[in-house]
């Protein structure tokens, strides 16, 4: 059962994560060895660009807009945040001259990290409780006493759906670097 929890379930969001930096480091390679570093320096416009269009799905589920799907915003807003973060990963590079960038740096992968965990959490609670409902369906329990026997996994899963009162403060932060990394950036490097 473990092993299967491992491969199946827990798996797949390491790699996602790993593969953000595997691939970022591929990337920066790439531009080292084509002598095209400076391209670097641009890619945290687009970058932040698609990160900021990710968040349409968390407009759309507080009803702030009203287009759009949300299931099918869910998948671009993470398509878009793993996108965005790695052209702003590359656009970072191994660079340790900006503080304030790197703290930004690190508050993206904090908040990718909390995203891809509350992925997963959302998800497994989210099986077992449908897992859960099935199998005492099979049983024969009427409407109501699956109600009362799967109190305690839906009280489970709205506390794993609460996991975005920790998410949004860390994606806050990250978004507060960000735009103080611009700033500093326009104010006293200016743009060529």
């Amino acid at each position: 059962m473990r092993a299967r929890l491992l491969s199946r379930e827990v798996l797949p969001h390491v790699v996602a994560f790993i593969a953000l930096v595997v691939v970022t480091l591929l990337v920066d390679a790439l531009l080292h060895f084509l002598g095209a570093v400076w391209l670097g320096r641009y890619l945290g416009i687009p970058g932040t660009l698609l990160i900021i269009g990710s968040f349409a799905y968390s407009l759309r589920k507080r009803k702030i807009i009203r287009v759009g799907k949300p299931a099918t915003l869910l998948r671009w807003h993470e398509g878009m945040t793993w996108a965005g973060s790695l052209l702003v990963l590359v656009h970072a590079g191994i660079h340790f001259n900006a503080l304030l960038g790197w703290l930004a740096v690190a508050a993206m992968l904090v908040s990718v990290g909390s995203g891809i965990a509350g992925k997963f959490l959302l998800d497994r609670s989210r099986r077992r409780l449908v897992a859960a409902r099935v199998r005492l369906r099979e049983h024969g329990l009427s409407e109501v006493d699956l109600e009362d026997r799967l109190y305690w996994d839906s009280l489970t899963f709205d506390v794993v759906k609460a996991w975005r009162v920790v998410h949004f403060p860390i994606t806050l932060a990250f978004a507060v670097l960000a735009v103080a990394h611009i700033v500093a950036v326009t104010l006293f490097a200016g743009l060529p």
